[in-house]
């Protein structure tokens, strides 16, 4: 099965996880957008929707803004095939958008129960998100959740490498939604 990767404001530069599973993972297909440090929703969403088309029933691995994306994603495209979503260090973009005019656009967060089965990834001193707010959206949206302890905001500078708990999480996404007949709800 495809896994699309959705990176964050300015890409997933190297050593981030996600380049490394890009390198050395089958099956994975990175999101490219037309600018990386000028994110818009509108036009980062049509490229993630012209990917999900190409890759039906694919999982998407989702990081920081890119995780944001991918829950405006799920819930505004209910029919999109989508089999899961791995959202790790989700940016908090309702609490930033003031002080970070370029995420703006991704404001505010659905709040609604996601489609598809779930996992969100948070890390307990995150700058771009609280440990409590992750909490709290996962719960929102139905999602499964996994506080990693302290790993910053789960990027390259948090010495993660290739994250293979993270394709263990992945793996467990996986095992969880399988196939799109199952539509919701993460086992928490």
């Amino acid at each position: 099965m495809t896994t699309l990767l959705l990176p964050g404001l300015h890409g997933s530069g190297p050593g981030h996880w996600q380049r490394r599973w890009l390198e050395e993972v089958d099956d994975v297909v990175l999101v490219e957008q037309d600018d990386w440090s000028r994110p818009d929703l509108e036009g980062w969403l049509a490229r993630a929707e012209a990917a999900v088309a190409n890759h039906p029933g694919a999982f998407v691995a989702a990081h920081s803004l890119g995780a944001a994306l991918a829950v405006h994603l799920a819930t505004r495209a209910r029919d999109l095939p989508i089999a899961g979503l791995l959202l790790v260090a989700p940016a908090d973009v309702d609490r930033h958008a003031r002080k970070v005019p370029l995420v703006a656009s991704f404001a505010p967060l659905p709040v609604t129960p996601l489609p598809v089965p779930a996992i969100v990834v948070a890390s307990r001193d995150d700058p771009w998100m609280s440990i409590e707010r992750a909490r709290i959206l996962a719960d929102m949206w139905e999602a499964g959740f996994v506080d990693i302890g302290r790993a910053g905001h789960i990027n390259a500078e948090s010495g993660l490498g290739a994250w293979p708990d993270g394709l263990t999480l992945l793996g467990r996404l996986r095992r969880m939604g399988g196939g799109l007949t199952t539509r919701r709800r993460a086992a928490r």
